[in-house]
């Protein structure tokens, strides 16, 4: 981290400078490789929902299709004596979603669709497009991840300011109580929570998220 000191202005000529207000701030490519990382998940997810709208439905098991009847979520629209109307089903309960999810557009001009279109990249129905958004941001993502990861064992970040040491752990109920309390302590360490959270995204969700997201790529599951 960068360490910034700014000095209060004296209030008078004979007066004593007051303590200098350190502030801490991450390096300049910390800062960057976040910014697009935030950049690229923001794509991702607009590019995602739109890659969902081509088959709204989730399963479990190993087996889907309509012949299976494994389905624990579904978004969708059908025809009532209302007239159509959206639907999200979880675990078999239905709720009714029209206007956001299932069926939503301008008045007069509404569609069938999972997501509405301004929660999508593109706003209009289109896969391909979407795929290729897609994966090219996982792909900045996937790099930038990378080159932070080697940068951060070669300057000893990771080792320094963000590997939990068996002190840390001893703080973990006292940092728990005191941020369920609202009480932070704004210093130039990261506590027990904040280095447990930065190392479950940075090391388990992330390298999660690209590692399921290649089998939708043909080349990369087939066998």
């Amino acid at each position: 981290m960068e360490t910034v000191a700014r000095s209060q202005p004296a209030t008078g000529a004979d007066a004593a400078p007051k303590d200098a207000t350190l502030i801490y701030r991450q390096s300049r490519w910390t800062r960057l490789t976040h910014w697009l990382w935030a950049f690229s998940l923001f794509f991702m997810l607009l590019s995602g929902l739109q890659i969902f709208n081509a088959r709204p439905q989730l399963y479990i098991g190993k087996e889907s299709g309509f012949g299976y009847n494994n389905t624990i979520l579904q978004i969708g629209a059908e025809n009532t004596d209302n007239g159509p109307r959206g639907f999200t089903e979880i675990f078999g309960h239905r709720f009714d979603t029209t206007g956001v999810l299932g069926w939503s557009g301008p008045p007069g001009q509404e569609t069938p669709r999972a997501f509405p279109s301004w929660a999508t990249i593109p706003s209009y129905y289109d896969l391909g497009t979407a795929r290729v958004v897609h994966f090219f941001f996982a792909w900045v993502l996937s790099a930038t991840l990378l080159v932070w990861l080697i940068a951060g064992l070669v300057n000893g970040h990771i080792r320094r300011d963000l590997a939990p040491r068996v002190e840390d752990l001893r703080k973990l109920p006292h940092d728990i109580v005191d941020h369920a309390k609202l009480k932070f302590h704004h210093t130039r360490d990261y506590n027990t929570l904040q280095k447990m959270a930065y190392g479950g995204v940075l090391f388990v969700l992330l390298p999660l998220m690209i590692v399921t997201g290649l089998a939708m790529s043909p080349s990369m599951n087939s066998v």
